[in-house]
């Protein structure tokens, strides 16, 4: 590592700081279809993001995290305390992009106009928006690609293409729900690398939920660790890494390491310990029958 690179405080831990987002003891209850039963989702939830800051949700799969990201952007209200962008209640809007895990292109339109797409929703004048768009292409490496339909690019090309949509309309607030789930491995770290690099040049606040603890590590300023049914928050931890962590090996560095074990760690233990889950009781069995 290159030791002239600082390590940096996370901006949401800057003294003085005002939260972009603020959630305050927010609880979601859901009613099964057909059905007299409620799932508890969410229950007690807290949390305060400064602007400027990349935070990825990490937990157990149905703690959840997409519920939270639902309610930031507005598409949920919480049944019990509440969520708050800027000091008001959250709603859908350019100032506030999404990024799913599948690509959701319009099939019939070229990757150009499918970045310009949302510019020209907002109100951005025609032609201003294709400028834009095409200036975005060129961040994720697709201007050549500019006049292709979504048919004729591979999955990491068209997650690209997503994130070149989101960014393009230049949103306060990012929410990513496991948008690199679906890709194979090596494609998944480029589009981390791209990832980094665009929100480098245009900060805002970035809420990410993933299952990957590796990835959760390399991204995030913070990492907010949520624990099993009702989704409530165990920990949320600063990552002290430098950036930008393209520019040297980032996964050798020993506070990666050690972030990196302890997430695990405490997902597994939860996992193994959750009378819900399909590994309940399996350490306990295997310990025991050895």
């Amino acid at each position: 590592m290159d030791l002239a690179v600082a390590r940096e405080l996370p901006a949401a831990q800057a003294a003085g700081s005002v939260p972009k987002i603020s959630i305050r003891s927010v609880g979601k209850t859901f009613r099964r279809p057909r059905s007299d039963d409620t799932v508890v989702a969410l229950k007690d939830v807290s949390l305060d993001i400064a602007d400027n800051t990349f935070v990825s949700l990490v937990g157990p799969s149905g703690c959840g995290k997409t519920t939270l990201l639902r309610m930031i952007n507005g598409l949920i209200r919480p049944d019990a305390g509440e969520v708050l962008v800027s000091g008001r209640n959250p709603a859908p809007g350019p100032s506030m992009g999404f990024v799913f895990q599948s690509f959701r292109l319009v099939p019939w339109a070229t990757v150009l106009k499918n970045v310009a797409f949302s510019l020209e929703v907002s109100g951005t004048p025609k032609r201003e928006a294709r400028e834009r768009a095409d200036r975005f292409l060129e961040l994720v490496g697709l201007s050549k690609f500019r006049k292709a339909y979504p048919s004729e690019l591979s999955g990491g090309m068209k997650q690209r293409v997503a994130l070149a949509r989101a960014f393009a309309t230049q949103p306060e607030i990012l929410l990513m729900d496991e948008p690199f789930a679906s890709i194979d491995a090596q494609t998944r770290e480029l589009m981390q690398g791209e990832l980094m690099s665009l929100w480098a040049r245009q900060k805002g606040v970035v809420v990410f939920v993933t299952h990957s603890v590796d990835e959760a590590v390399l991204l995030a300023d913070q990492i907010v660790l949520m624990g099993p049914r009702p989704g409530r928050i165990v920990e949320v931890i600063p990552v002290n890494l430098p950036r930008p962590r393209w520019s040297y090996d980032v996964r050798a560095d020993p506070e990666f390491i050690r972030l990196r074990s302890h997430l695990w760690s405490a997902i597994r233990d939860m996992v193994v310990t959750d009378p819900g889950s399909d590994f309940y009781g399996r350490e306990v069995a295997a310990q025991t029958a050895a």
